[in-house]
């Protein structure tokens, strides 16, 4: 199954901000964002987005260009942050950074979601899309499509940045085992 993954467009927050499942709108430049991605955007025969309007808006406007009629799926929301939503990074406290760094994948210092529980909603969600066999578009988060990059066996899944209007092509299977847990395993969110 061909899946295409597409980091939103950029969001009216500043830079720097933790926003995860906060609703933020898109940014001034979303009209040229957008024309890009629709025009560099291949074939797909389906069209799924997260519930967050910064994802919906761009997948209404590569569904008004192609014909399709994006399906919401909630699990394709970004991570919830917790107390974080909302703080600059640079006020969060530096102890709770640190725990999330030594154990990035199960820590909840914030009181939202571990990456462990991302990642499961991530890989239901995924495998359920796979089941279709068909060639899907994912209007979603830098966060999720990290944890996408993971499950295909990505070494740098973890590490490097997904850039706002980006889109990273794969075939896949989903296997939970692909994800590496390690507790030495470092990484980052965006």
């Amino acid at each position: 199954m061909r899946l295409i993954l597409i980091r939103h467009t950029r969001p009216a927050v500043g830079d720097n901000l933790c926003y995860g499942v906060t609703d933020v709108d898109v940014a001034p430049t979303f009209e040229q964002e957008a024309a890009r991605v629709v025009a560099s955007l291949p074939a797909v025969e389906r069209l799924v987005t997260s519930p967050l309007r910064r994802c919906t808006r761009l997948a209404e406007r590569i569904g008004a260009a192609r014909g399709l009629v994006p399906a919401v799926d909630e699990r394709l929301r970004e991570m919830d942050f917790g107390r974080w939503e909302g703080l600059s990074w640079e006020a969060v406290e530096r102890v709770e950074l640190d725990a999330w760094a030594a154990d990035f994948f199960h820590a909840r210092p914030h009181g939202g979601e571990s990456v462990r529980m991302v990642v499961e909603r991530v890989g239901a969600a995924l495998a359920d899309i796979g089941r279709s066999g068909v060639a899907h578009a994912l209007v979603t988060h830098g966060g999720i499509i990290k944890v996408a990059r993971a499950f295909v066996g990505d070494a740098d899944a973890w590490t490097e940045r997904v850039d706002f209007g980006a889109m990273v092509e794969m075939e896949t299977l989903v296997d939970l085992d692909m994800v590496r847990f390690n507790s030495g395993d470092r990484g980052s969110w965006n």
